[in-house]
């Protein structure tokens, strides 16, 4: 199937190309994109490949266009929100747990499917494609039918970050720290996850504080009815529950101290690999330290109910979100680099043939 795609090169700027996508498998489908979230990962991973050629992008929102063979509970025409790849046999897939999938590694990130074979070609040879499989930086995807929930008709651009950065941010106040009406949940950092966290957050009666540098982030979360600061620095109350966000040492180190004895931080930033902590500060005050990948969700249960809470209006999605085109990845990543922009999504600025 010839589709366009963005094409990521090292430091090289992004280029809008005509690719091929394989044929799917009999349990594989092709959605024609709608939207496309734009999330940190996708920054991490293009550097980390150098200059090896890549399509990316795994927040794709779009609508089925051929199913395999195999494929049950989907049909041509259905909107889908196309989340990560799982196996959906071991033992943490069949425990609702697939963020912590025995594959996730190879599924989401060796650029092939698990038996060596590309899913994307440009002018003839293989690129890294099957990105968290899917590779949704293109008018379309091929991706496991198991990564695609049915999602209705709800606006492509404010679901399409539900596959990964909105998911992430939800479910950890949701489905890891769980804070109450009553406590007080401090969130760090307020790009895309930290925002939907929040937002979250606050939907379930929670006092929420958020700390952010860039002033323009800060806006929706305080209008929102969250508590703001620039700065970790600032004097702020002790608090219940800290979501970092960031990935910084001198960040959760500083978020640590501020939580009450028996208190609990979760960590989804992707930042260097140690931090120096005070094991006996954490032994005698009680505090948990929880690891956190794709808000410890089950895409299936948890979208829907994040849609849902967007439909009735406590979840208001939308105002994170602002749009480009298709072609236009390398500003979108220069807004949001500014701070113009919390969630940037691309809209495909043409269909596949």
């Amino acid at each position: 199937m010839k589709v366009s795609a963005v094409l990521s090169r090292g430091t090289a700027p992004s280029e809008l190309v005509d690719a091929e996508l394989d044929e799917p498998r009999s349990d594989e489908v092709i959605v024609r994109i709608e939207a496309v979230g734009v999330c940190h990962t996708d920054l991490v991973t293009r550097q980390r490949l150098g200059e090896r050629p890549a399509v990316l992008g795994h927040e794709g929102c779009g609508t089925v266009a051929h199913l395999g063979s195999a494929v049950e509970g989907l049909a041509v025409g259905d909107r889908v929100v196309i989340s990560f790849a799982s196996c959906g046999g071991c033992a943490k897939c069949r425990a609702g747990l697939p963020g912590y999938c025995a594959w996730a590694t190879a599924l989401n990130g060796a650029g092939r499917r698990l038996d060596g074979s590309p899913t994307v070609r440009v002018k003839g040879e293989p690129v890294f494609g099957a990105f968290f499989g899917q590779s949704s930086f293109a008018t379309a995807a091929l991706a496991d039918a198991r990564s695609c929930v049915r999602v209705g008709d709800v606006p492509p651009a404010v679901v399409a970050p539900l596959g990964c950065g909105f998911l992430t941010g939800a479910g950890a106040v949701l489905n890891v720290l769980r804070p109450r009406p009553g406590d007080r949940l401090l969130v760090v950092g307020a790009g895309g996850v930290g925002s939907a966290a929040a937002l979250t957050a606050l939907s379930e009666g929670v006092e929420v504080l958020v700390a952010e540098p860039v002033a323009a982030r800060r806006t929706l979360p305080e209008q929102c009815g969250a508590t703001v600061f620039a700065s970790l620095d600032e004097p702020m109350p002790p608090v219940t529950h800290v979501l970092d966000t960031t990935g910084r040492p001198e960040a959760i180190v500083r978020a640590l101290g501020l939580l009450q004895p028996c208190g609990a931080l979760a960590l989804v930033g992707l930042g260097p690999a140690e931090v120096t902590l005070d094991a006996r500060s954490l032994m005698l005050r009680g505090l948990r330290i929880h690891g956190c990948v794709e808000g410890d969700a089950d895409p299936p249960v948890l979208v829907p109910e994040l849609i849902r809470r967007y439909r009735d209006g406590s979840l208001p999605l939308d105002r994170l979100v602002t749009t480009y085109p298709l072609a236009e990845l390398d500003r979108a990543v220069a807004d949001h680099r500014a701070g113009l922009t919390t969630k940037p999504v691309l809209l495909p600025d043409g269909r596949p043939t």
